[in-house]
């Protein structure tokens, strides 16, 4: 159930946009939840326009839009789903096993260095927000995030309370790419931090 919030101040827009189009295109790039609110802002809209387009969408992608020859929208294979108080698209649950046969075997390619030092710090400060590991590595890191999720390699695992950022945290693919049974098996790496702490805040809870 979408609650009420109070409509933003509007910022110029196209009389002629097509909200619902709009929003399907903010959505194709959104890494994290996008509020009501949030998302008027960007489209220039009040929250009442881009509920009702959110609304359609959801009915759409369930297959339960009826066009105008009388008949209902097929059923995607990814819904808008509300989550911590904003709205994404997922893949169906039903079709994760298809998708992540295919990332694994039908694009093995390599992982960036990026790719790899972003894991690390996921790997080592699970859970961990993507804001943090920007913070950390000192880089924009949605892109490389991305990569990581769609490779099976990290998850969501949780939603931190005071912020609403999602907490990412890795995987029992990894484990098995990296052979080991479990995290505790990660090499220490206070010995190779040249004061002990750089880059990090809890250097003693580092494996």
């Amino acid at each position: 159930m979408i609650t009420d919030a109070p409509t933003p101040a509007l910022g110029p827009a196209p009389a002629s946009m097509d909200v619902d189009r709009a929003l399907e295109a903010i959505f194709m790039v959104a890494d994290e939840p996008q509020s009501l609110v949030a998302l008027a802002t960007a489209l220039g809209r009040p929250v009442a326009v881009v509920r009702q387009g959110i609304e359609r969408l959801v009915e759409d992608y369930d297959g339960l839009a009826e066009g105008p020859d009388g008949r209902t929208s097929v059923r995607r294979g990814f819904e808008l789903r509300e989550v911590a108080g904003g709205w994404r698209i997922y893949v169906r649950a039903e079709w994760d096993p298809l998708v992540r046969d295919f990332v694994i075997t039908q694009n093995p390619s390599r992982l960036s260095q990026a790719a790899l030092e972003t894991l690390s710090v996921i790997a080592y400060k699970q859970p961990i927000s993507r804001g943090a590991v920007a913070s950390i590595r000192a880089v924009n890191v949605d892109s490389v995030v991305r990569t990581l999720l769609s490779r099976g390699l990290i998850t969501e695992v949780s939603t931190q309370a005071e912020t609403g950022a999602i907490l990412y945290g890795t995987t029992d693919l990894l484990l098995t790419q990296l052979g080991i049974n479990s995290l505790d098996e990660l090499p220490k790496i206070s010995p190779l931090l040249p004061d002990g702490s750089e880059g990090f805040d809890d250097l003693e809870t580092l494996r």
